[in-house]
């Protein structure tokens, strides 16, 4: 599903990510941790051309973003992205944010957007927030809101880059349950996470990585009970 292949990002003289490759498979879930400014989530948007690669290149179902022909916005549009903050539309309704792109990118109408949002707010467990604003909702149903937006396009893949760290710890719990399910449900995810207990949960392939290149990966049992680099043995002596 996601081919990644001596991958550079560079702004500047910051080199934030440094020749990495990777493979995601169809209904894997890959979760990346490192410490912060490593480079992880510069890689995550790199993934869906929100940042273009300095040079390497990314593939996505075969499609190459480095492709200066290719569709940047065609290909965003398979690719569900759940960023930190919940970037709702405070004045619309829940349904407004989630039918805007199905009505305006896909051309669903109206009846069929509707039915869409609906569908996928009981997948996150709060249909009865339909007509509600951004404004009456907790940090963690906002956050539902915005994994609803991205799955009401019927994406390819999914990418979380870290969905719960402005959440308060109490409403952390209810938006990795939804991420839980989808991973049970076969979605093909990468998350970029501090949630450790997600990654023990959830992940097929746990992915370390430290100034920007991929320093140790594998079963997550096995990189957290028996890493074989000392950088890894480091990092999750400091938070485990």
């Amino acid at each position: 599903m996601i081919k990644v292949r001596g991958l550079h990002k560079q702004f500047g003289d910051v080199h934030a990510v440094r020749g990495v490759d990777m493979d995601v498979t169809a209904g894997e879930v890959v979760v990346i941790v490192g410490p912060s400014g490593c480079g992880k989530s510069t890689l995550l948007r790199c993934l869906n051309g929100l940042e273009r690669a300095t040079y390497g290149t990314v593939e996505v179902d075969g499609v190459d973003l480095s492709n200066r022909k290719t569709d940047i916005d065609a290909v965003r549009a398979e690719t569900g992205m759940v960023f930190q903050q919940f970037n709702l539309v405070p004045h619309l309704t829940v349904e407004g944010n989630i039918t805007l792109a199905l009505r305006k990118v896909l051309g669903n109408d109206k009846k069929e957007a509707a039915a869409i949002a609906q569908v996928q707010l009981e997948k996150v467990g709060i249909p009865e927030k339909v007509d509600a604003y951004p404004r009456q909702l907790s940090g963690g149903q906002q956050q539902r809101v915005a994994i609803a937006r991205s799955l009401a396009m019927n994406p390819k893949v999914m990418l979380f880059d870290e969905p719960t760290s402005a959440l308060d710890p109490e409403m952390i719990k209810e938006v990795l349950d939804v991420m839980l399910a989808l991973a049970e449900q076969g979605m093909t995810m990468v998350v970029v996470t501090h949630e450790m207990g997600f990654a023990r949960a959830a992940a097929d392939r746990l992915v370390f990585i430290d100034h920007g290149q991929i320093v140790e990966q594998g079963d997550p049992t096995e990189v957290f009970e028996n890493p074989q680099e000392a950088r890894t043995r480091e990092f999750f002596d400091q938070i485990l």
